[in-house]
């Protein structure tokens, strides 16, 4: 047998966290990734979600954890485990109408909600054919490693993470 490594230490966790929001109503849960990069020897971990109310194509959140073969080497060929760790990211997929108002009423809410903690960038984007249906890409970054350290922090962020989308889903709500 041998001892998980932080970053699956953290996925079940994190996996077990948000399907107790999804087995408690709060939440559907519409995708999870596990996967490993075989030409950069990384590994991807992500589940995507809606709320319980608003069960719409969009809003929806993406909770997101990476680790790197540098990572790995760090933790199992060098013991360092203050040094290994992964990565966590958050992104909220919606729509907007006008990219300067709603792109700046989006960022300063999720700095209240969020506390000013995480990075926040936002990434616009359409389709050819749609060009009036702007897409919204909201990336969360913490800037940082997280280790088994920062587990107790996972409610809090789920929690946060709800809030943010009941703030998108009350303002930046699609049906389609």
């Amino acid at each position: 047998m041998f001892d998980p490594t932080i970053f699956d230490n953290i996925k079940v966790v994190l996996e077990g966290m948000i399907y107790d929001f999804d087995l408690a109503n709060e939440i559907i849960v519409t995708s999870r990734e596990d996967s490993v990069d075989l030409a950069t020897m990384s590994r991807k971990f992500a589940m995507q979600f809606q709320l319980q109310d608003y069960p719409h194509a969009l809003p929806y959140a993406e909770v997101s954890l990476f680790s790197s073969i540098k990572d790995f080497s760090l933790e199992m060929l060098d013991h360092d485990e203050k040094t290994a760790g992964c990565v966590l990211e958050i992104n909220f997929y919606s729509t907007v109408s006008n990219v300067d108002d709603d792109c700046h009423h989006i960022e300063k809410e999720l700095s209240n909600i969020w506390n000013g903690r995480p990075f926040i960038n936002q990434q616009i984007s359409f389709n050819f054919r749609q060009k009036q249906k702007l897409m919204n890409k909201t990336n969360l970054n913490f800037k940082r490693k997280i280790n088994e350290g920062q587990i107790n922090d996972f409610k809090e962020i789920i929690d946060h993470c709800l809030e943010s989308l009941e703030f998108y889903s009350e303002n930046y709500s699609e049906n389609e």
